[in-house]
Formats: structure tokens, C-alpha cells, sequence
């Protein structure tokens, strides 16, 4: 895998959020944006991850960031699964073609036919401003997203002084 690293414009992407509804990237501009790519809804370390997200989106929310997870895994399953994790977090199928978007963003992993565990930090502007790529076993945690989310608002700031 090789992930798109920070400089590099983020792909613009749409992929279903519900049966009936899409969620694209370019919908988002204008506001920080987090990708989370894991491998599996169910999975220990992704619960674990995406339920360390769903506490934190106070913090994201103070950087008016949108935290997205993405996975290959279908609409019904990610349904399912924030039901019963009673996840705040838009989850997107990136389904059919299977791993279209991971493989935009240089996270699928073509052995597991998963995506890989990969952050990406997207400024208002669509370009990467931190990418990560964890050990499938390893959950990141925030600490970096939001060191990222930190330094991308301190520039922000001394730009406008």
C-alpha cells in the first residue's frame, strides 16, 4: 500500500451513505474533513477506532471537522453496525467496484480485499494535510487527526495576522 501523502489534492469521490442516499467529497469543501478507511465493520480494533471517534466528535466538531469512515463493507452492514454502536459517524460503502476509493487513495489491500487502516486529514481547500497508515491490528487513535486539525487552524490563523 501507499497512501497519498500530505500536499497532494484529495480525489473527489461519491459513495452511498444509505440505500437512498451519497455522500461526495466535493459536498464537503469548505470545512476540514477526516477519512477513516478500516478494514471491517464488526471487527475489534474497528469498533474500538470508530467508537473512540463517536466520543471524540465534540473535540472534531470544535475544528468544525467532518469525520468519515469508509470501508468496503455494504450499506446494510454499516446500517447495521452503527445501530449497534450507536455510531454518530456517516459510514460509506465503498462496495461495488469493491475498493474503488481505497484504491484512490493508496490504502487497498489487494491480499485481503480490505481497505487498509488509514487516516486522512483533508484542509477546507480538498488537499491532504496528514495521511497515516496504521497496522491493520494497531487502532491510531486521535491523537494524531487532531494535532493535525490543530496545526492546519494555527495556520489558518497566523495567515490572517
Amino acid at each position: 500500500m501507499n497512501p497519498l501523502k500530505a500536499g497532494q489534492p484529495a480525489p473527489d469521490f461519491t459513495l452511498p451513505s444509505t440505500p437512498d442516499q451519497k455522500v461526495s467529497l466535493s459536498e464537503l469543501r469548505g470545512k476540514p474533513v477526516v477519512l477513516v478507511f478500516y478494514p471491517a465493520d464488526w471487527s475489534p480494533v474497528c469498533s474500538d477506532q470508530l467508537g473512540l471517534y463517536n466520543e471524540l466528535l465534540p473535540e472534531f466538531c470544535e475544528f468544525d471537522a467532518q469525520i468519515i469512515g469508509i470501508s468496503v463493507d455494504g450499506i446494510w452492514c454499516h446500517l447495521a453496525f452503527c445501530k449497534d454502536r450507536k455510531l454518530n459517524t456517516p459510514l460509506l460503502a465503498d462496495f461495488e467496484p469493491k475498493g474503488s476509493v481505497a484504491r484512490l487513495y493508496g490504502v487497498y489491500d489487494e491480499k485481503s480485499g480490505e481497505a487498509g487502516r488509514a487516516l486522512f486529514v483533508i484542509d477546507p481547500a480538498g488537499i491532504i494535510q496528514w495521511s497515516y497508515l496504521s497496522p491493520v491490528g494497531i487502532n491510531p487513535g486521535a491523537d494524531g487527526i487532531l494535532k493535525a486539525l490543530a496545526s492546519m487552524t494555527e495556520n489558518k490563523t497566523a495567515s490572517r495576522n
